[in-house]
């Protein structure tokens, strides 16, 4: 055939495809291309018909005859930049497109879709370039603007990236995939609503549901982000999408399948950092398997050294077990984290082994500013005779914070307050959760709404003064602090530090545990109480007395005791312990059970200072009443640095136990000081660990002068101002009054002393 048919033959193609018969059309190019091999059109449009087919290898095949016969020839570069894209070639696809820009300087296409690439190459300045080029060249291409706000979304400039979409969509309204990362722009400016709603009018795609789920997420929405999730995945597997889900399951108490959701992420991604963490967290907090979550976190520290808080966690876990390796390089990590501003360690966690209050409070403010920054107060002004004085505590049971407190539930003045409790738990069935049900004269549930619902649940209360009885500890609540439901907002009991939050008004505290001076490592005002900051319930039940010999104690042994968590015990105060074991005769160590880690590994490491494991012997949890009549049969309780006894430290003294305590730096460390000295007891605290080590020995070798203590103790139980529960009650309504006072005066908060 000869030239003129051929060319006539590629003409008659290339009006079937302009036609879209595209059948058709491709039969003739493959006519055309197997009499001419050459043929410039018919190996780029056929290229173009495999393209569009999805067959991208031909494509790539087919475009590539075509640049042989023409390299000059900027349509073909263009479509083989895009089969390069779509096989994943993204280095070959940004050569190919800047030979199609060199050819033609204003060819927007090229320039647009190059931009697309450098943003998945992770240089989005570069693509940011692009794009501008391409806009001014055509300020009315779609693909150039919405690159723009991707490549913006990239350089996390979230504002001018949402401007880029926007004018996406004004130049071109049916460029339905600028919905989804226009949502993602609005996440990023938390206005969750408006992303919502973006990505509900995006296509149906794993990325506008993935986009959903995560704000329906953040929105606490979980039943509609579990569905969001699950539309995702049904398209797509994902590990973050199912660590995702993972966290929705764990937020709706799912925990089965929320842990069954992070195993699928890691199935998919086993190195995944985020769904490691997440797991470790199940892992400990729900179902104490504290050996499947440190394998867990040693696993994210190794990928991820710099993951946010899991430095803290694995400390965290070694301690609770007793695990003592590499603690002083893992501490000094932790400290250099904190003084450069990184989340390396959760606050309730550096409390444990920081004994330098600036430490403490840089630590806190890291923490509330990213994790809890302060939004809208909520709080609106009202008018009531009383006022409005709201708990809010996730520990209204039986735990430590009800076993304090409970009696100043019930003997606050109803006549000056209106006595809110808002629960951030569920009942446990107990007497004293009756007990406190029954002391408030309101008992509000929040542990079912999210953070909104519950800071407009207790503004439409009219709380005047809300406390936080958790800080960072145990069930917390500071995304509803963050929203000010009250005007006066007060860090109390459960968290003893600052909060670092601008929005926590008030820390109630004693001379002891804040010194005026220490009051700067504090972002809230002190109220100082005139004995004790830490109240207690006189009314606290002691069980039967029991023997040494049924809870396998020697009779005639000198028993040392500590009942405080694990995580708490630091290498150095066990040292101490050692040798004060060491020189006291046929004495032993009474410790809490627990967990098996803990003892197991004690035991080593008395071994290892020269004391027989035999002389640890530990104690199982016993009811309340029952540990109370058990610390009787101990001669003298051990206190620990930096962080001291503090409910079990009451619990000592008011079983009669006498207790000796080295007073620390910090808060944490000074609380058995601020007890004893309520007490009457201040020749038990030390300055010093010397001080404190020479005397426990030389009490345990004065039984006279102990029992001497002892008497001092019963006597003073009753007399002194430490378990004086109403006396106690007068003084923290008097700084409630106090803190009322100057917000109605219009004064703002400001320390002061009872």
């Amino acid at each position: 055939m000869s030239s003129p048919q051929i060319n006539a033959l590629c003409d008659q193609a290339v009006q079937l495809h302009q036609a879209g018969r595209l059948a058709e059309a491709e039969r003739l190019y493959v006519q055309v291309r197997t009499l001419d091999p050459r043929n410039v059109n018919a190996c780029y449009l056929h290229g173009v018909i495999q393209y569009d087919r999805g067959e991208y290898a031909l494509a790539l095949n087919s475009l590539e005859a075509a640049l042989a016969a023409n390299a000059r020839m900027p349509a073909a570069l263009l479509y083989r930049g895009l089969a390069l894209e779509s096989l994943n070639r993204d280095s070959d696809a940004v050569a190919s497109y800047g030979k199609a820009i060199q050819l033609q300087p204003n060819m927007v296409e090229a320039l647009a879709n190059r931009a697309g690439v450098l943003c998945r190459m992770g240089r989005p300045g570069h693509a940011l370039g692009d794009c501008d080029t391409a806009i001014a060249h055509n300020p009315n291409f779609a693909p150039a603007w919405f690159n723009k706000g991707v490549a913006l979304l990239a350089m996390d400039k979230p504002a001018e990236a949402l401007a880029a979409f926007d004018r996406t969509l004004a130049v071109q309204s049916d460029f339905s995939i600028a919905h989804a990362p226009r949502g993602a722009a609005l996440r990023a400016l938390g206005r969750l609503p408006h992303a919502l709603a973006a990505y509900q009018r995006a296509p149906r795609d794993f990325e506008s549901l993935e986009g959903a789920g995560k704000v329906l997420h953040e929105m606490e929405r979980y039943p509609e982000a579990l569905a969001a999730y699950d539309g995702a995945l049904a398209l797509r597997p994902d590990a973050t999408t199912h660590n995702n889900r993972g966290g929705v399951l764990q937020n709706m108490r799912r925990m089965d399948e929320a842990r069954a959701a992070y195993d699928a992420a890691l199935a998919l991604e086993p190195d995944h950092a985020d769904a490691l963490n997440n797991r470790a967290m199940l892992l400990w907090q729900h179902y104490r398997d504290r050996d499947a979550a440190l394998a867990d976190r040693e696993s994210l520290l190794a990928i991820d050294p710099d993951h946010d808080f899991g430095l803290g966690h694995l400390m965290l876990l070694r301690l609770t077990g007793g695990d003592w390796r590499e603690f002083a390089d893992l501490k000094s990590r932790a400290d250099a984290g904190v003084r450069a501003g990184k989340d390396v360690i959760r606050p309730y966690v550096y409390q444990a082994v920081s004994s330098l209050p600036a430490d403490l409070q840089r630590c806190a403010q890291i923490y509330s500013s990213r994790r809890h920054p302060a939004l809208a107060p909520a709080w609106r002004p009202h008018t009531s005779k009383k006022i409005k004085l709201g708990y809010l505590c996730g520990e209204f049971r039986e735990q430590a914070t009800s076993f304090l407190a409970a009696g100043l539930w019930e003997k606050h003045d109803k006549e000056r307050f209106e006595l809110f409790a808002f629960d951030n738990d569920r009942g446990d069935g107990t007497p004293m959760r009756a007990r406190l049900e029954a002391a408030f004269d309101h008992f509000i549930p929040v542990a079912h709404l999210n953070d909104d619902q519950a800071a407009a649940a207790i503004a439409e209360a009219g709380i005047d003064i809300l406390v936080n009885l958790n800080g960072y500890f145990g069930l917390p609540r500071m995304g509803v602090f963050a929203r000010k439901p009250a005007p006066i907002q007060v860090n109390y009991l459960g968290f003893p530090a600052t909060l670092g939050s601008p929005y926590m008004d008030y820390i109630i505290a004693d001379r002891i545990v804040i010194p005026e001076d220490d009051a700067r490592f504090y972002d809230e005002k002190v109220a100082w109480l005139p004995d004790s900051y830490q109240v207690n319930d006189n009314a606290r039940a002691i069980g039967p007395e029991t023997s040494r010999a049924e809870l396998g104690l020697p009779e005639g042994a000198f028993v040392f005791c500590n009942f405080n968590q694990s995580y708490k015990l630091l290498p150095a105060t066990f040292d101490s312990w050692m040798r004060i074991v060491s020189a006291v005769p046929g004495s032993v160590l009474w410790l809490w059970d627990n967990n098996s880690a803990f003892m197991d590994n004690l035991r080593r490491e008395a071994e290892l200072r020269d004391v027989a494991p035999s002389r640890l012997i530990f104690a199982p949890t016993a009811p309340h009443a029952d540990h109370l009549a058990r610390l009787k049969l101990a001669d003298l309780a051990l206190d620990q640095l930096p962080y001291n006894a503090h409910t079990t430290a009451s619990d000592a003294l008011w079983a009669g136990l006498p207790l000796l305590t080295c007073r620390g730096t910090a808060f944490p460390g000074r609380v058995a000081a601020s007890l004893l000295t309520a007490i009457g007891l201040p020749e038990l605290i030390a300055e010093n660990m010397s001080d404190f080590e020479a005397k426990a020995i030389g009490l345990a070798g004065k039984r006279d002068e102990l029992a001497a203590l002892r008497a001092k103790l019963a006597a003073n139980r009753t007399t002194t101002p430490l378990f004086d529960t109403d006396r106690y009650r007068r003084h923290i309504e008097t700084a409630y009054q106090t803190m009322w006072d100057k917000f109605h005066n219009g004064e703002a908060p400001d320390s002061f002393s009872v």
